[in-house]
């Protein structure tokens, strides 16, 4: 397949791809919307006429979005707590013409687990949002031509999938590794959802925003952030050339989700508002889509493993 290109660079803003994009009718959620990237993907889908749901763990930190716009809304979602999920998904009315999976935590310094025995992060990026986009499968079906955008990042770029050890239960507990293998995991499931739901017109795609300042990072050491080079030594962060504004950084999400140029496209993964390469393992390159996190096989064992986890947190049993 030839790559998708579109005409937006990589410092486009989210409201640029929207440009003369008329989203009225449509509606959307952004989970994680009430700050960050999430928050900029939401002004843009809203400024865009989108009716959009921010789905976050503090409500009242929307407050500030929900009074800009009349059509905006917010409902509680706690990713790593499944039956939060599934009361979201029950509180769902309606068809649901795309979803956009940006809320994450990154690079916890201790080994946490979710209610399921899953490491903290899986269990967040992945893991609960899989059980999110099967929880409102009926209502994307509904909309008929909808989209789903999982964010990855970069970052998955630096290890495989251990599918032998997935919560560190034998090796040692490594943060970045561990959010490596979360957002690694977030490419499969939009591949794995490209494969199995197209036929009920629901389209998947992953993407990575790029580096920018958000509270993403708030895990990370003053050490750390300061031997990368974004903070001096009295606290400040600083700003390199080669890092975006939020409202940039949400562009290729804002893009995956409502843009008429990606209509159909689904099963890829994007960075800059294009289309990725696919990465060998080792290349060393900081940019492209890791062979790993493609690769089918990979994508449904993945899958086949959280299904029934899924499944049974979404059960009527299960109140």
């Amino acid at each position: 397949m030839s790559p998708i290109t579109t005409p937006f660079g990589p410092r486009a803003s989210a409201a640029e791809v929207l440009s003369g994009v008329n989203l009225s009718g449509r509606r959307v959620i952004v989970t994680g919307g009430a700050s960050g990237l999430g928050a900029e993907t939401v002004r843009a889908l809203a400024g865009a006429g989108a009716h959009v749901t921010i789905a976050t763990r503090n409500p009242d930190l929307a407050k500030a979005i929900t009074g800009e716009f009349a059509h905006v809304d917010v409902a509680a979602l706690d990713l790593a707590d499944l039956a939060s999920v599934r009361a979201f998904c029950d509180g769902w009315d309606g068809p649901l013409d795309a979803l956009v999976a940006n809320a994450a935590i990154m690079a916890l310094p201790t080994h946490q687990r979710s209610a399921q025995g899953w490491e903290l992060q899986l269990a967040t990026n992945y893991l609960g949002h899989f059980a999110l986009v099967t929880g409102l499968r009926p209502a994307l079906r509904a909309a008929r031509r909808s989209r789903v955008v999982l964010l990855s990042s970069s970052a998955h770029l630096q290890g495989g999938f251990d599918f032998e050890d997935l919560h560190f239960e034998r090796r040692p507990y490594e943060p970045f590794v561990a959010y490596a293998q979360s957002k690694a995991a977030d490419v499969l499931l939009a591949v794995g959802i490209s494969r199995r739901w197209a036929e009920d017109g629901i389209s998947a795609n992953a993407c990575a925003p790029g580096f920018i300042h958000t509270n993403l990072a708030r895990h990370l050491a003053a050490e750390f952030m300061q031997a990368s080079g974004v903070m001096d030594a009295d606290g400040n962060l600083i700003t390199p050339g080669y890092f975006k504004t939020p409202e940039q950084g949400a562009a290729t999400s804002t893009l995956l989700a409502a843009s008429p140029l990606l209509e159909g496209v689904t099963g890829r993964y994007f960075e800059d508002n294009q289309e990725s390469a696919v990465v060998r393992a080792g290349s060393g390159t900081p940019m492209g889509v890791a062979e790993w996190a493609v690769d089918p096989a990979a994508a449904d064992r993945l899958w086949d493993y959280a299904l029934p986890i899924v499944r049974e947190a979404l059960s009527p049993s299960s109140k």
